[in-house]
C-alpha cells in the first residue's frame, strides 16, 4: 500500500518538475538554486497545504465514526440519487474500457497531487507572492468550507450506491483498494475536492493574473478540471451534483481568500515573521507591548461591533455548535455500569450479562439496558470462573460452570431449575423454549420448561462438534472431520443435516500480498471454521486459512456465499442480528508492522440490505466482541491503562448528553440574535454608503 502511494507521489513531483519550463512566466529561468531558496521564502505557504493534508486524515476518521453512530441519519445519498438517477452509470457504461480505467485511476491521484500541491510550489519557486498568497488561502478555505458537508451531509460514492455501477478506481488492484479504503471513508462526495481545489486555482489565475504570465498554466489547469470531471464520474466516485458543489465552494473560497490575504500576510509574511520571532526572544517587553496594544484595539472594535465583528462572533458560535454536536455524536458509547474487571460478556433482548472478577471470586452482573444500564442484584448463581459459560434470551439466563448449570428468571430472580453437567464448553439458546449444551464434543438439547432432553442434530459418535450456533430452532454445527464445512439442521431432527462447504479462496494477488508481509502462505485445503453466527437466512463464519482469518457470509436459503471482509486482514467475533453483521478486524494485513492507528482491532458494521460496511470505532485502542441488540450495540474495549478491558454500550439512535443540549440551546439563541444584528448592521452600513458614498 505504501509502495503504491510512494509511486504516485514521486510521479507527481516528477511531472511537476518536468512541466516547469512550459508553465513558467516568460522571463523566468529554472535553476537548481531556486529549489532550495523557495523553502526559506515560502515555508508558511507550504505549511498551510501540508496542514490540510494531515487534517483530512483526522476528519475522515471523525466522519467514519459519525456515520456509524448516527446509523445513516446524515446520509443524503438517496436524495441525490432521486435527483440524478443513473446519469453517472450512463457515463461509466458508455466509455468503459480496461485501458481507460487504468489510466483514469492513476490520473485521479497523480493529477490531483500535481495541480493542488505542486501549484503552490510553482508560485513559490518563481516568487509570485501575490498569487501564492491567495492560492494558498483559497485551498485552505475550500477544505474548511467542505468540512460541514463532509460531517453532516454525507454522500456515498456512486459505485457503492447506484445498482450496476462499480468503483473502478477503488477495485483496480488489491493494493490500490487497500489504500483508498484506508484514507477515504467513501461518504465524502459533496462537494468534490478533486474539482474544488483545481477550480479554485484556476479562478485565482483568472482573477489575479493580470499580465498573463500564467496563461499556459491556467489553460492546463482548466483542461485538468474538465478531464477530472469526466474521470470522477467514469470511475464511480462522484455525482454530477458533487461537481457543482466543488465549483461553488471554490468560488466562495477565492472570494474569502482575497479579502483575507492582506491582513493575514501582513502578520505571517515569511519575510517579516522571522524578525518578529527574534523580537520576542531578544526584547520580550517590546513584543508584549505590541501584543497588548493590538489586543486593546481588537477589544475596542468588539465593544462597538460593526457587521465584520458580528460576523466573526456568529462564525465562532456556529463552530462551537458544530463542534459540540460532532463531539457528542462521536462519543456515544459508555462503559457498562457496575462492571469493574469483566472476563466475559453476553447480551440479547435488551439484557447485558457480564462475568466480573471480584476480590471474593467471579460474579455474574446483569443489566437491563432498556432501563438505561439498570443493574439487577441478588441473582442466584453457581460458583463461576473465567472458564464458565452463559447465555441470555427473553427473560431467562442460563449459567454453567464445570459441574452445574443454573437457569434464572430475570423478571422475578427466581431459580427456574438446575442440572449437573460435565465441563461444558458452550451453552446457548436454540429457540424460546430450548437450549443446547456442548459437552465432550457432543450436543444435548433441553426443554426450558420441562427440563426434558430433546432430539436434535449432533456429530457422529466417532466425531466431535467444534463450534455450534443456533437461531429460532435452526442449528449450525462444525464437525472435527470437516472443519471447513457448515452442517445445518433443525431442532427435533436427528439426521438429514445439510453440508455446505465454505470457500475462503480470495484473489491470488491478495494471497501474494499476505505472503510478502507475513512470510507464510494461505492454506485453503486446511482451512478451519473458528467462529459462526446465525440469523434468519444468514450465517457468518470466520475461517482460519493459516496466514489470516476471513469472514464469509452465507445465505442459508440458496447457499450463495462470499468473502465480505478484506481478505488480507484478520477478522474476529461475527454477530448477526437486526439486519446487520457486526465483527471486529484489523485494519492492516500486518498489524505488528504498521502505524499505531492501524495496529489495533476495530468494530465494523455490515448492512445486510445495502451490502455496505462502515466502522463503528476508529482509534488506537483494541475493540472486539461486538453484539447487536434491538436498541443497542455492545462491544469490549481495552481500558485506558492497557491492563484490562471494559464493556461498552451504545444506543443505536444517537442521543445528545444534557450538557450538549444546554450548550446547543444557548447557541441557537445566540445565533438567532447575531444573525438579526448582522443583517441590521449590513443594512445600516449600506444606507450610510448610499447616502455619503463612504
Amino acid at each position: 500500500m505504501d509502495g503504491v502511494y510512494l509511486t504516485w507521489l514521486i510521479s507527481a513531483l516528477a511531472i511537476g518538475v518536468i512541466l516547469m519550463p512550459l508553465v513558467k512566466p516568460p522571463w523566468a529561468k529554472v535553476t537548481s538554486e531556486g529549489f532550495i531558496d523557495f523553502l526559506r521564502r515560502y515555508w508558511l505557504h507550504i505549511a498551510i497545504v501540508l496542514f490540510i493534508y494531515n487534517a483530512k486524515d483526522f476528519l475522515d476518521e471523525v466522519d467514519r465514526i459519525l456515520m456509524a453512530n448516527t446509523d445513516g441519519m446524515l446520509n443524503m445519498t438517496p436524495w441525490i440519487y432521486a435527483l440524478e438517477g443513473d446519469m453517472a452509470l450512463w457515463v461509466q457504461e458508455t466509455f468503459l474500457a480496461d485501458w481507460l480505467t487504468a489510466f483514469m485511476t492513476h490520473f485521479y491521484v497523480v493529477g490531483f497531487m500535481v495541480i493542488c500541491y505542486v501549484s503552490i510550489f510553482y508560485f513559490a519557486y518563481f516568487d509570485d507572492r501575490y498569487i501564492a498568497d491567495r492560492i494558498s488561502l483559497a485551498i485552505f478555505w475550500v477544505y474548511a468550507l467542505a468540512i460541514p458537508f463532509y460531517l453532516f451531509f454525507n454522500v456515498h460514492v456512486t459505485g457503492n450506491y447506484i445498482p450496476g455501477m462499480e468503483t473502478l478506481a477503488y477495485n483496480h488492484t488489491p493494493e490500490i483498494n487497500d489504500w483508498f479504503h484506508r484514507i477515504d471513508p467513501l461518504t465524502n462526495g459533496m462537494p468534490s475536492l478533486h474539482i474544488g481545489f483545481p477550480f479554485a486555482v484556476w479562478l485565482c489565475l483568472l482573477r489575479f493574473d493580470t499580465d498573463g504570465r500564467w496563461t499556459v498554466y491556467r489553460r492546463i489547469v482548466f483542461a485538468y478540471v474538465l478531464l477530472t470531471a469526466f474521470c470522477i464520474l467514469y470511475l464511480g466516485i462522484h455525482w454530477f451534483v458533487d461537481i457543482i458543489g466543488g465549483m461553488v465552494v471554490a468560488a466562495v473560497a477565492v472570494s474569502i481568500a482575497n479579502k483575507m490575504a492582506n491582513p493575514w500576510w501582513n502578520i505571517f509574511d515569511e519575510r517579516t515573521i522571522n524578525a518578529r520571532l527574534v523580537t520576542v526572544l531578544t526584547n520580550p517587553k517590546r513584543a508584549f507591548a505590541v501584543l497588548l496594544s493590538g489586543s486593546k484595539k481588537i477589544l475596542s472594535d468588539y465593544k462597538k461591533p460593526s457587521s465584520k465583528e458580528t460576523g466573526v462572533m456568529l462564525t465562532v458560535v456556529l463552530i462551537i455548535i458544530a463542534s459540540v454536536i460532532t463531539w457528542d455524536l462521536t462519543h456515544q458509547s459508555i462503559p457498562a455500569g457496575g462492571v469493574d474487571k469483566p472476563v466475559g460478556v453476553a447480551a440479547a433482548d435488551g439484557w447485558l450479562v457480564a462475568l466480573d472478577e471480584r476480590d471474593d471470586g467471579h460474579s455474574v452482573i446483569v443489566q437491563d439496558l432498556s432501563k438505561g444500564n439498570f443493574q439487577i442484584n441478588g441473582i442466584e448463581q453457581p460458583s463461576m470462573d473465567e472458564n464458565s459459560t452463559y447465555a441470555v434470551q427473553g427473560n431467562i439466563l442460563i449459567m454453567a460452570n464445570m459441574t452445574v448449570l443454573y437457569a434464572v428468571n430475570l423478571d422475578n430472580l427466581e431459580l427456574v431449575n438446575k442440572m449437573n453437567v460435565t465441563a461444558p464448553t458452550n451453552v446457548d439458546f436454540v429457540s424460546d423454549d430450548c437450549f443446547a449444551i456442548l459437552q465432550n464434543g457432543q450436543m444435548t438439547y433441553w426443554d426450558i420448561e420441562t427440563w426434558e432432553e430433546k432430539e436434535g442434530p449432533n456429530a457422529p459418535q466417532d466425531e466431535s462438534v467444534l463450534v455450534f450456533e443456533a437461531h429460532e430452532g435452526e442449528i449450525a454445527l462444525v464437525f472435527s472431520s470437516e472443519p471447513d464445512t457448515i452442517q445445518l439442521g433443525n431442532i427435533g431432527a436427528t439426521g438429514g443435516l445439510i453440508s455446505v462447504y465454505l470457500n475462503a479462496t480470495a484473489d491470488s494477488n491478495e494471497d501474494e500480498i499476505l505472503e510478502d508481509s507475513k512470510g507464510r502462505s494461505v492454506d485453503i485445503e486446511n482451512a478451519t471454521i473458528t467462529e459462526i453466527s446465525l440469523s434468519t437466512e444468514k450465517l457468518a463464519a470466520v475461517i482460519d486459512v493459516n496466514v489470516t482469518k476471513r469472514l464469509i457470509l452465507l445465505d442459508t436459503s440458496d447457499y450463495e456465499q462470499g468473502i465480505i471482509s478484506d481478505p488480507k486482514n484478520e477478522v474476529f467475533d461475527p454477530y448477526i442480528g437486526y439486519g446487520v453483521l457486526m465483527y471486529s478486524a484489523y485494519a492492516n494485513d500486518n498489524p505488528d508492522d504498521s502505524p499505531e492507528e492501524y495496529s489495533d482491532k476495530e468494530i465494523y458494521i455490515y448492512d445486510l440490505s445495502t451490502n455496505l460496511t462502515k466502522p463503528l470505532t476508529a482509534d488506537d485502542v483494541d475493540q472486539w466482541g461486538p453484539m447487536v441488540l434491538e436498541d443497542h450495540y455492545v462491544f469490549r474495549q481495552e481500558n485506558d491503562n492497557g491492563d484490562g478491558w471494559e464493556v461498552m454500550v451504545q444506543l443505536k439512535e444517537p442521543k445528545l448528553q444534557p450538557y450538549a443540549s444546554n450548550i446547543l440551546q444557548i447557541g441557537v439563541i445566540l445565533a438567532i440574535s447575531l444573525v438579526f444584528l448582522y443583517v441590521m448592521q449590513k443594512q445600516n452600513e449600506a444606507r450610510k454608503f448610499n447616502r455619503h458614498g463612504i
